[in-house]
Formats: structure tokens, C-alpha cells, sequence
């Protein structure tokens, strides 16, 4: 008995002692470098599962069960991630801990990586974020303004009489990129011809831009990167109203008004966001000759987004947009079109929506999402015109060539998530269909084309180490084409249907605390179908230009691989990225467009299959912070894109007669960007951006000359400054002017008159513009 009771009293003794790592209260509170409180912060304890969030005082309780030690993680939205260690005699100490602001967002949560919420630094995938602050800065009213600000990103106009625009990824045409809203395809080859103009800023939270290869979950027809346009949430009670007045040159005026308000019941289990723009702008002749360089744009776009949660573990969101736009130009723009000598005349109407419904389990590892999201657009459309000449036979074709376009673009689906101690599985369903009709009677035009796709994705998120993380995932499509199409004495059909696997690979390596590395492959496709291109009509000549689908094409396919290295580091409160980036794609059955023939009024441009090429190059992009106030970005690309053999651009009567290039054209060996903010004083701001754009080769018709030109570089240098006046806690002024372009580097030799080559344009897309407005309202 007595060695028994020895026994137990040692036990208990033992018990006592170690009740304090056993079982702990942690305490403390998270404040930034100003010692100021940060409320919602996230304080995690490593590999236990259990979290808090803090009050608004920054004060956190959190109770712990486990060994002599804990490791706290926190995090916090505008604030750098921290890890904490605590020791067994510091459990029961309060703890103060300070986190650093991310003056350069690299801890923010992204989506377009995994399609699910991941902090950028720990995403396989390089991930670049637009924000608002950007486009403040580069003073843009328009989406297709500000996405320049990235490396291995370029917007280029392409038509001077309609101001068609595209954006191109690692120097590949805008077909070759997928772009997304709010996570979903639904923005058609239609959508893609003018939409960069249609949507404004004032409706877009973010931009987040993945470059390089097809992804296995938003689809593998990415071959060059997804655009993901993230629209403005309901997180506070906010409202603003801005204006924004611009003049062009001297010369023509570009009016903006556009407003965004949010509201968030006091529970926040329902909120709405409402936006909306209203653009006037001027036509603008660069040369006198009587003909735009820049159309006439009037803008209404109107949007929501709302969100209601029955219950903490599920939520409804609802997304609405509409956008209306009418653009034209060509000469004399206050008459009707066919009785000018070239008009190009859009009047487009689209409706873009969205719902989603998530449902959590009750320990947050099950995620399940139901979706649907589609767009409806109605275009009337005018390309023609007299020519120059004034026959009877011209005035007949300029009458007819009014065209009408409905299209029609869907995609709903199951996305399923499951959150293990360590990695992640996704897994999911969708089906995609688009419907697209275009008629031009006067010229015999007309498309009409049905996609319909069937994919099933999966993804495995493997931490392999504590230091090494991979994303292997892979996705097949089933795709079905039925294309019918027409032009003048020219038919064509596509009736296709094939299966496709795509898989995608990427990998994290944390070298260091400060420098990662991430290499990645994957496979994507094109199908033999109409893009973006198709939907445009050119004036050369003065006849118009059409792209016309070719006969037996084969599927495109391509394999991307990238590396990068990621050098990030705080030196004392500077905080610092450093990131260099390869990429090769390989293109298989390229689709390419060859000036084929000449007929009455009209010129032929085919797609047929290329025999192979190959974009390889570098990004280059540099972020320093010294604090708040002052950040300096700066980035660059120089790449090559080459066709395996000479590519035949131009099939002339006689084999002597043709033009063919191996290097792709409008598409420059380097090019890049800067982006300076400053803030003296919390009520000013000065900021000054510009983009390089290095020399290219651009087709050149000359009467019946095709000619390939050098075009020269152009360095774009914009600056703004902005005071505001804090008048109330919930009410602010600012004032804002700025100048766009400011050395005026701007194309110089434009081709003049109704037989203009329209599109021959190339670098920045506005001459110099100077800019002043106000914005009220209560925001940051």
C-alpha cells in the first residue's frame, strides 16, 4: 500500500507540473508597426486546427492543448503573414505581436491559382494582381486601360475606324487567353472584339492574371494565361461618385461618370454592391485627313453583386451586369453610315450574370459549389461604305452592308474541395455551350457557330514538405463544334467533335525564407472554330476584310513550360520582390491567317493550320516598398515568337508574288512597364507610370502593295496627382488631375483617306490627354 500510494502521489505530482503545456489559455493582442490594433485577424495554432479571429481590439483568446510548445500563424487582409513560437514558459504570457503592412500585396488571397482562396506567396502559380490603386493611378475608366501594368502583358489597338482591341500574354494574339468573370467563361470571342472598353473600373475589384499555359480547372483553351476579372464585393457601408473629364490632343473630349455604393447588414449575413458608368467620348483625327485614329464611344454599364448567407456554413451570391455601347468611325460621323465614304458602326447590348451557391461542412473541410453564369449579347453592327468612289454599285453594296449578331454564352458546373490537415483535393464538373450567329447581307456574310463542352477537372494540392508544395491536376474536354459559314461564293462547315486530356503540373520550392522557386508544365487545345478576329471586319483599300475559316483544320495544341525564381525580403521596414520568370510554349497546328484573295469589294483572309512555332522569353519584374507612402513596381519582357518555317502571310497570283515571315507579327522582342506611387502627406498623391513598347513587324497595304514594316519603339510616360479633403469621418473629396502620355509618343505616319489601311496602328492608343476630375463619396 505504501509503495502504491507513493506511486499515485508521484503521478499526481507529475500531472500538476505538466498541466500548464497540457492545457493553456493564450492570450494576446495584434497591433501593426504603429502599434495600432488590428481587428479580424486570423491567429491559428500549427497543425492543431484551431483558430480565433480577433476583436476590435485586436485582442485575441485561444485555448491550447498539446506539448511544451505551440506555433501561432497570423494573418491579416493588407498585412504580411507571420509565424510566432511560443515555449512552454510563455504560454500563459500575453503576448503582443506586430505584423508589417504588404505594401506590395504579396500575401493577399487569390483565386485563379487553384480556383479556391490562396495567398499569392504560397500559390504554385505566379498570380499579379491588379487593383484599384492601379488604376487610379494609371487614371483609367476602362478595363482595357490599366492591363498593360504587367509583365508578359500587352493591349494593342488594331483597327483605327472601330478601335478593336486585344490582349495579348507572352506576345500571343488575344485568342489564345481565356478571360474570366468571377471565375467563370463566359466572356464569348464576341465579347472579346470591344468588351476591354465595356467594362469599367469602377465595377472591378481586382484583376488577376495568370500567365503561361492551359489550366486543368478553368479550362485548357488558356494556352497563353487566364485574365480573371473579380468584380467589386459588398464588404462595408461605402459609396463614391466619380468624374473624369479628359482631353484628347487638345483636340477631342472623353467624359466619365461612374459610382459604386455597398451595404452590409450589421450581422453580415446579406450584402449588395451596386456600380455603374456613364462615357461620352469624342471622335479623334490624328492627321487632319478627315478620318478617326479614335472612334466615337458612348458607354452605360449598370451592375451588381450580392451575397445572402442562410447560415455560417452556406452562402448565395448573385452577379449581374449590363452593358451598353455604341462606337463609331470612319468620316463623317454625324450622317447616316452608307453615306459616307467608311464607316464602322457598332451598337452592342450585353447582359452578364451569375449565381453560386457554396455549402461548408460544419469543420470547414467539405466545400461544395453549384454554379451557372452566362451572357447574352445583341450587336447591330456597319461595316462599309463608298470607298471613295460614288457608282451606283458602291452605293447599293454601302446600303446593304448593315449586319446584326446575337450571341449566347453559358457555363454551369459542381466544384467540390476537400481541405485535409496538410493539402487539398478539388474536383469538379462543368459544361460549357456557346451559340453565335453573325449576318452581313450585303457581302453574303455570315457565321453560325454552336460550342458545346463537357469537362471534368481534378486537382491535388501535395505539401510534400514543409517547404515544397505541388499542384498536379489534369482535365478532360469533351468539345463539340457545329460551324457553318459563308462569305460571298465561299463556304465552309466544322463539325467536330473529339476528346482532349489536359494535364497541368506545377511545383513551389521554398529555397529559402526569401527565395522560391516554382516550374510548371501543362497541355492545352484550340478548336477549329471562329475567335475574336473573325467577328471584326476590316476597311483596307476601301474594301472590307474578313477572316474565313479554312477547310479540314486541325485542332491546335500546345505545351507550356515555365520556371521562376522569387526573391522576396524585408530589409528593416522596406519591403522588397524580386521576380525572374522563363517561359517556352510550344504550338502544335498553329492557327494562322493568310491574305488569300480579291474579290469585288471585299478581301479574304483564310485561318489554315501553320506547321509549327514556338514563344520562349523572360519577365522580369521588380517591387520595392520603403513604406506606405512611397512604392516603385517595374517590369519587362523580352521573348521571341517564331514560326518553325516561314508562315505565308500574303498568297499572291504567282508564287514569286508571296510574303511569308517566320517572326510573328504585332508582336514586339521587348516591352515592360513602371508604376510609381507617392505619398507625402496622407491628403496628396503623385504618381507616375509609363509603358515601353519595343519595335514589331506590322502588315503594311500600300494599293496593292503588302508590305512588312519595323515599326519603331515608343516609351509612354502618364503622371497624376491627387489631394483629398477628409471633410467628415464618412465623407471625403478628392481632386485629381493628371496627363496621359505626356511626350506625345504617338504613331506619326498614319495612312490618310477612304483607302486607308485601317489597320495599319500600332503603339500607345491615345495621343497626349490631359485629365481632371472629383471623386466624393466615403472610401480609403
Amino acid at each position: 500500500m505504501t509503495f502504491l500510494y507513493k506511486q499515485y502521489t508521484l503521478c499526481l505530482f507529475f500531472l500538476v507540473i505538466g498541466l500548464p503545456s497540457l492545457f493553456a489559455q493564450i492570450k494576446g493582442q495584434i497591433v501593426n508597426d504603429k502599434q495600432q490594433p488590428i481587428p479580424n485577424a486570423s491567429v491559428r495554432i500549427e497543425g492543431s486546427g484551431r483558430g480565433v479571429s480577433t476583436d476590435t481590439l485586436g485582442r485575441f483568446e485561444l485555448e491550447y492543448k498539446g506539448q511544451s510548445k505551440a506555433n501561432l500563424n497570423i494573418s491579416a487582409v493588407g498585412y504580411q503573414s507571420a509565424k510566432k513560437s511560443l515555449q512552454s514558459q510563455q504560454l500563459d504570457q500575453f503576448q503582443v505581436i506586430s505584423l508589417h503592412e504588404d505594401n506590395l500585396n504579396l500575401h493577399e488571397v487569390v483565386v485563379s491559382a487553384s480556383r479556391y482562396g490562396m495567398e499569392r506567396k504560397k500559390a504554385p502559380v505566379i498570380v499579379n494582381v491588379l487593383s484599384p490603386k492601379l488604376f487610379n493611378a494609371t487614371q483609367s475608366v476602362a478595363m482595357s486601360e490599366t492591363l498593360n501594368y504587367q509583365p508578359g502583358v500587352r493591349v494593342e489597338n488594331n483597327c483605327q475606324n472601330c478601335g478593336f482591341s486585344q490582349v495579348r500574354l507572352n506576345g500571343m494574339e488575344g485568342a489564345y487567353s481565356q478571360i474570366l468573370i468571377n471565375s467563370r467563361s463566359v466572356f464569348s470571342a464576341l465579347n472579346s472584339v470591344y468588351g476591354l472598353d465595356q467594362i469599367p473600373t469602377s465595377m472591378i475589384d481586382r484583376i488577376e492574371v495568370v500567365r503561361s499555359g492551359g489550366s486543368a480547372l478553368f479550362g485548357a483553351n488558356a494556352i497563353a494565361g487566364t485574365i480573371n476579372i473579380i468584380t467589386k464585393d459588398p464588404v462595408e457601408n461605402d459609396w463614391q461618385v466619380k468624374s473624369t473629364n479628359s482631353l484628347i490632343n487638345g483636340k477631342s473630349w472623353d467624359n466619365t461618370i461612374d459610382f459604386n455604393t455597398s451595404y452590409v447588414d450589421n450581422d453580415l449575413k446579406a450584402g449588395a454592391t451596386f456600380y455603374g458608368m456613364h462615357r461620352n467620348r469624342e471622335a479623334y483625327d490624328a492627321n487632319g485627313d478627315g478620318f478617326s485614329e479614335m472612334t466615337k464611344l458612348k458607354n452605360l454599364t449598370f451592375g451588381t453583386k450580392a451575397f445572402f448567407k442562410p447560415s455560417e456554413y452556406n452562402k448565395i451570391t448573385l452577379d449581374l451586369s449590363v452593358l451598353n455601347e455604341f462606337r463609331r468611325g470612319g468620316d463623317r460621323l454625324d450622317v447616316s453610315p452608307h453615306f459616307t465614304d467608311v464607316t464602322e458602326q457598332l451598337h452592342t447590348n450585353s447582359l452578364i450574370g451569375g449565381l453560386t451557391f457554396d455549402q461548408y461542412s460544419k469543420d470547414f473541410k467539405h466545400k461544395i459549389s453549384l454554379y451557372a453564369s452566362a451572357q447574352k449579347t445583341a450587336r447591330d453592327s456597319y461595316y462599309g461604305g463608298l470607298g471613295g468612289n460614288r457608282e451606283h454599285q458602291d452605293s447599293l453594296l454601302a446600303a446593304n452592308s448593315y449586319g446584326t449578331t446575337d450571341d449566347f454564352a453559358m457555363v454551369a458546373g459542381t466544384q467540390y474541395t476537400y481541405t485535409f490537415e496538410r493539402d487539398v483535393v478539388t474536383a469538379g464538373v462543368e459544361y460549357s455551350g456557346n451559340k453565335t450567329e453573325d449576318q452581313i447581307p450585303g457581302y453574303k456574310r455570315t457565321i453560325d457557330q454552336k460550342t458545346h463542352g463537357v469537362g471534368a477537372y481534378f486537382q491535388y494540392e501535395w505539401n510534400i514538405l514543409s517547404n515544397l508544395k505541388s499542384l498536379l491536376g489534369a482535365r478532360y474536354d469533351y468539345t463539340y463544334v457545329d460551324g457553318k459559314y459563308s462569305l460571298a461564293d465561299f463556304t465552309r462547315n466544322s463539325s467536330e467533335s473529339f476528346g482532349t486530356f489536359s494535364p497541368r503540373v506545377t511545383l513551389l520550392y521554398d529555397i529559402t525564407d526569401y527565395l522560391q522557386f516554382r516550374g510548371g508544365y501543362a497541355r492545352g487545345f484550340r478548336a477549329p472554330q471562329a475567335f475574336n478576329e473573325d467577328m471584326h471586319v476590316s476597311s483596307v483599300g476601301g474594301e472590307q476584310m474578313f477572316v474565313l475559316i479554312g477547310e479540314n483544320l486541325d485542332t491546335e495544341y500546345s505545351n507550356a513550360y515555365t520556371g521562376s525564381l522569387n526573391f522576396t525580403k524585408n530589409f528593416g521596414s522596406t519591403q522588397t520582390s524580386l521576380l525572374v520568370e522563363g517561359f517556352y510554349t510550344d504550338l502544335k497546328n498553329p492557327f494562322t491567317t493568310v491574305r488569300t484573295s480579291e474579290g469585288d469589294n471585299l478581301i479574304i483572309e483564310e485561318m489554315r493550320n501553320g506547321t509549327g512555332a514556338k514563344v520562349y522569353g523572360t519577365n522580369i519584374e521588380l517591387n520595392i516598398a520603403p513604406s506606405s507612402s512611397f512604392s516603385v513596381q517595374a517590369g519587362g519582357t523580352i521573348q521571341r515568337s517564331t514560326f518553325k518555317d516561314a508562315q505565308l502571310l500574303f498568297e499572291g497570283a504567282t508564287e514569286s508574288e508571296n510574303i511569308s515571315s517566320k517572326r510573328f507579327v504585332r508582336t514586339p522582342n521587348a516591352y515592360g512597364y513602371l508604376n510609381t506611387n507617392y505619398k507625402p502627406i496622407s491628403a496628396l498623391s503623385l504618381d507616375i507610370t509609363g509603358v515601353y513598347t519595343g519595335s514589331m513587324l506590322v502588315p503594311h497595304t500600300i494599293g496593292d502593295d503588302f508590305l512588312l514594316k519595323d515599326t519603331r519603339d515608343f516609351m509612354e510616360l502618364n503622371a497624376r496627382v491627387g489631394y483629398t479633403l477628409p471633410l467628415k469621418e464618412t465623407f471625403s473629396i478628392e481632386l485629381f488631375a493628371g496627363v496621359q502620355n505626356m511626350f506625345n509618343a504617338f504613331q506619326k505616319d498614319f495612312d490618310k483617306g477612304a483607302t486607308r489601311d485601317s489597320q495599319y496602328i500600332y503603339g500607345p492608343s491615345r495621343p497626349r490627354t490631359v485629365n481632371f476630375g472629383i471623386k466624393i463619396g466615403h472610401f480609403h
